[in-house]
């Protein structure tokens, strides 16, 4: 494995109660050759100030994630490789360098990369269990790239603000760009200096491989579901660029793949009937996501 610079830009708007365990994630990496790229929408809290205690380059972009994106990933980054992450979201120590070690040793130009979802709340616990369905399927979204593929297919769509993940995997794969998931061995991580916050919200992390948490121990209902609703106003735009009759687009937003396929398929479905009341959950979750799409297309 060679020491090639990898650039992690994290897109941010008010968040000073995520961002420095975020960076502290990145700096506790076992791999070191990486770079911090922090791009803020006009944060009005101390996200930038916490930020600029860890790195320099702390940058302001609008409107919206997927010109953040970019800006970080292709504008301001030196690396060969590019990472975007979330500033709610904390990586697991190993999980650079197992980026690193696949995309080198089977010429992957892009990676997926398990996501675990934090939280005590019962909601949270549906979308922990909902979240391991996706890993890897059409539902999931690239985070890791070769900084080269990813200028190739024109970064984000910036029209786009929800969709865009679907839509720069689908740009990969018509580029015959190779996508893999991220699989490891679970690692040990009691001395890690994150592991009692992960415990503290709900997550044993040494159940777990390379992976990243996503923070959603303060969940809200009524914000997750605006949140949703927002996203589904890029909708038709991502459908008509790809065209209704694709196939990912036809799982994507098919009842029968969204509300049962990814579910059940390969083997799935013994872990759903293993945590009926989670299942429940998470299916009126569903549910409720799928009104909210309704609602915004009307």
């Amino acid at each position: 494995m060679n020491n090639s610079l990898v650039s992690v830009t994290i897109t941010t708007k008010n968040e000073e109660k995520n961002i420095e365990n975020c960076i502290k994630s990145i700096f506790g990496q076992t791999y070191k050759n990486i770079e911090i790229i922090v791009v803020d929408n006009n944060s009005s809290d101390k996200t930038k100030e916490i930020a600029l205690k860890y790195t320099d380059k702390v940058f302001d972009k609008g409107p919206e994630r997927s010109a953040q994106r970019n800006y970080g990933m292709i504008e301001k980054s030196n690396g060969e490789y590019a990472m975007f992450i979330d500033a709610d979201m904390i990586l697991s120590p190993d999980v650079i360098e197992n980026c690193i070690k696949l995309t080198e040793t089977e010429n992957i130009d892009a990676l997926w990369i398990p996501e675990i979802v934090l939280g005590n709340n019962f909601f949270s616990k549906c979308r922990r269990f909902e979240r391991t369905f996706y890993n890897g399927t059409v539902i999931d979204g690239a985070r890791f790239f070769k900084k080269s593929s990813f200028i190739e297919v024109g970064g984000f769509d910036i029209t786009m603000s929800g969709p865009e993940d679907w839509d720069i995997d689908k740009k990969l794969k018509a580029k015959n760009f190779k996508l893999k998931l991220l699989e490891t061995d679970v690692l040990n991580k009691n001395s890690w200096v994150l592991y009692e916050f992960i415990k503290e919200r709900g997550v044993n992390s040494n159940k777990y491989g390379s992976v990243i948490y996503h923070n959603e121990a303060d969940f809200n209902l009524k914000k997750y579901l605006n949140k949703k609703g927002y996203y589904a106003k890029s909708f038709d735009g991502y459908i008509s660029k790809w065209g209704k009759d694709d196939n990912d687009i036809k799982k994507q937003f098919g009842l029968s793949y969204r509300y049962f396929g990814v579910f059940l398929g390969n083997g799935k479905w013994k872990r759903l009937l293993s945590h009926p009341i989670l299942a429940i959950g998470m299916y009126f979750l569903r549910f409720l996501v799928g009104v909210s799409f309704l609602i915004n297309k009307k």
